[in-house]
């Protein structure tokens, strides 16, 4: 079984530091790996996935610029992919809407992880394409869509990447988009209220740029909130690793949330607002805390006594890499054999 796994070419494979669809993608491949299973990833020339590459464009894009062109660039590496993956694939596994079009000119099955939020017109081009196999990656972004073939699969994480930390320190962390949605202010706010100091680390892309400047900055005065920057893996390990708690004050349906799993994965509890996949992903009392409101994530801060080891001990048995590719393999031996019996 040959897998081709084709990501959008403008972030490497794995990330420096933003990149959720891109760490996941790195993951799977790696784990495939490790399953003997043969797995190609198309990605840019700067991956550095343990697993064979191929590009088109050598030179990663981030953050990316504004520009219908940009879009062109996407669709010429992703019809190139699937181009060259129809030659020796079994199986065309893509990250993004465009390149489901490009299942109607294919003689391979395709599968789509769901990456981004429901959207009614997404779900209305979904619905043209029902051959194909849909991933979502949580239940409550699975409960959003009607599509005849869709399963399941929670994101997992490499747990080797990082470190169990047992003594914190008396501080907070968020880690994320600097955006109104990912509720950075929010979690200023609590650093405010409590008094315990909040370090944030995430990228400010262009179009949250105003926000950064009148909502985020301000604040931010090196002491009780300190910003710094976008966070590679050592990074996030020292700043989560040694974070008494990391807040997760979402302001949308997220669809999962990968960084709560690299929270807990350092022994660190999420205190989390409820959108989207957090109640999936943070069991109230054993990994964290799910707070209807500020005033929840407040009291929250002032009565945490979860022990490090049990909260990774929480992401070992229910996150891992290996159950996730397990998931992933089963779903790929499946779709290729129903394929095969609806061409005999």
């Amino acid at each position: 079984m040959r897998i081709a796994l084709i990501a959008a070419p403008f972030i490497a494979i794995p990330p420096a530091d933003y990149g959720g669809t891109e760490l996941f993608v790195a993951h799977l491949a790696e784990g495939l790996r490790k399953s003997n299973i043969d797995a190609v990833v198309y990605a840019n020339g700067e991956s550095t996935v343990e697993a064979e590459r191929r590009w088109l464009y050598e030179k990663a894009q981030w953050p990316i610029k504004p520009s219908e062109y940009v879009w062109l660039k996407e669709i010429d590496h992703t019809a190139w992919a699937v181009a060259d993956a129809l030659k020796h694939s079994d199986l065309i596994h893509v990250q993004s809407t465009q390149a489901l079009a490009l299942s109607r000119f294919a003689n391979r099955p395709f599968v789509l992880t769901l990456h981004g939020p429901h959207e009614s017109k997404l779900s209305e081009y979904f619905s043209h394409y029902q051959e194909v196999q849909y991933v979502a990656i949580s239940e409550d972004q699975a409960r959003q869509e009607s599509l005849p073939k869709l399963r399941t699969i929670h994101h997992g994480i490499d747990l080797s990447l990082y470190q169990l930390v047992e003594n914190k320190r008396p501080y907070l962390s968020f880690i994320g988009r600097i955006a109104p949605i990912k509720g950075t202010h929010v979690a200023i706010e609590v650093a405010q209220r409590t008094g315990i100091p909040l370090k944030i680390a995430g990228e400010v892309q262009p179009v949250f740029r105003e926000y950064f400047e009148n909502k985020i900055r301000p604040h931010i005065d090196g002491r009780l909130v300190e910003y710094i920057g976008p966070a590679d893996l050592r990074a996030k390990n020292e700043l989560l690793g040694n974070s008494m708690a990391m807040l997760f004050p979402i302001q949308w349906k997220e669809p999962f949330g990968l960084v709560m799993l690299e929270a807990m994965a350092c022994g660190t509890p999420v205190l989390a607002l409820p959108g989207g996949s957090v109640p999936e992903i943070v069991k109230e009392g054993v990994s964290g805390h799910i707070c209807r409101s500020i005033r929840g994530l407040i009291n929250s801060v002032a009565n945490l006594n979860m022990k490090p080891a049990a909260v990774r001990k929480y992401v070992e048995e229910n996150f891992s890499i290996n159950k996730m590719v397990a998931s992933y393999i089963s779903l790929y031996k499946e779709t290729i054999s129903n394929n095969e019996r609806k061409a005999a």
